[in-house]
C-alpha cells in the first residue's frame, strides 16, 4: 500500500472492481501449430483448470478455471480456440480418451501425441518397484526405457522389445483370469502399453512435437503456489481471479520475446 500511495480501503475497492470485471479473452491464434494441453486439480480434486500451452515456444496460449478434462466444459473451452482461428497440427496430451475425441471432433486430422511422461510414470507404477513375476519385471524394464528413444533406430528396437514381450508373456497374461491387485494392474500396463504405441512417437517425424506435457507441468506448479496466497476467494471471485492469470501470464510470455 505504501508503494500504490492509497489506504488500504482503496486498495480493497480497486481490487473488489477488477474481480468483478474479469477480462475477455480475444485475439487470433492461427500461428498456433503445435499445443500442448493438460489440465490439473486445484482445490481438493473439487475445481480444475485446463491450460493449453504453444508447443513450440512454451508460451501460455490460453486456460481456464473450474473445467474438468473430459467434460462438456472442455469442449467449449477448446472450441472458444477454433473460433479464434487456431488450427493445430498436433496435440501432445496425457492419453485420456475423452480428450483425444474432443481434439479429433474439432480437428478430425490433428496428430495426437501421447506424453510420455504419463506413460512412462503409470507403467512403471502399475508394474510395481520390484516385481516378483518375470512377466512384470520384463515389461518394467521396457516402461523404463520410454523417455531415452531419441533416434528411428531406438524407436524400432523398442517395438521389436514390446512386440517380443507381448508373444511371450502378453497374449498368455491376457487370457489368465485377474486374481489380486497384481495381476490386475499388470494387464492393465500391458493394455495401455498396447493402446499407446500408436501416438507415442510422432516427435521423431517433426522436431516441433513435444514428447511429454512437462512445458505445462512447471507452469501448474508456479501457479498453484501464487494461488496459496489468495485463498479464501469466493466462487465468483476465485474464478475471476483465475481469468486474470491466465490472461497476465499471456502477456508475460508476449513481453518477454
Amino acid at each position: 500500500m505504501q508503494q500504490s500511495g492509497h489506504s488500504r480501503r482503496q486498495v480493497q475497492q480497486i481490487i473488489s472492481y477488477w474481480l468483478h470485471h474479469p477480462p475477455a479473452v480475444t485475439g487470433p491464434l492461427a500461428h498456433i501449430r503445435s499445443i500442448v494441453l493438460d489440465g490439473t486439480y486445484i482445490e481438493n480434486r473439487h475445481h480444475g483448470a485446463m491450460v493449453c500451452i504453444d508447443g513450440v515456444s512454451n508460451d501460455i496460449v490460453a486456460g481456464a478455471y473450474d473445467i474438468k478434462e473430459g467434460s462438456r466444459a472442455m469442449f467449449e473451452f477448446l472450441l472458444g480456440l477454433k473460433e479464434r482461428g487456431m488450427s493445430p497440427n498436433s496435440a501432445t496430451i496425457d492419453g485420456l480418451p475423452s480428450v483425444f475425441r474432443c481434439l479429433k471432433l474439432l480437428w478430425p486430422s490433428i496428430i495426437i501425441q501421447r506424453c510420455l511422461v504419463h506413460v512412462q510414470r503409470q507403467g512403471l507404477m502399475w508394474c510395481r518397484r520390484t516385481p516378483k513375476r518375470r512377466d512384470a519385471k520384463a515389461l518394467r524394464a521396457i516402461f523404463l526405457r520410454v523417455m531415452s528413444l531419441d533416434t528411428e533406430e531406438e524407436r524400432d528396437k523398442f517395438l521389436y522389445d514390446v512386440h517380443a514381450w507381448e508373444d511371450r508373456y502378453g497374449v498368455r497374461l491376457a487370457s489368465v483370469p485377474e486374481r489380486g491387485w497384481v495381476m490386475s494392474d499388470l494387464k492393465r500396463a500391458r493394455s495401455m502399453l498396447l493402446k499407446a504405441l500408436p501416438n507415442m512417437f510422432h516427435y521423431l517425424d517433426d522436431l516441433t512435437i513435444p514428447k511429454s506435457t512437462n512445458g505445462i507441468e512447471g507452469y501448474f506448479s508456479r501457479m498453484k503456489g501464487l494461488y496459496r496466497q489468495h485463498r479464501g476467494l469466493s466462487d465468483a471471485h476465485r474464478s475471476a481471479y483465475f481469468h486474470w492469470h491466465f490472461l497476465l501470464s499471456q502477456h508475460r510470455s508476449s513481453n518477454t520475446k
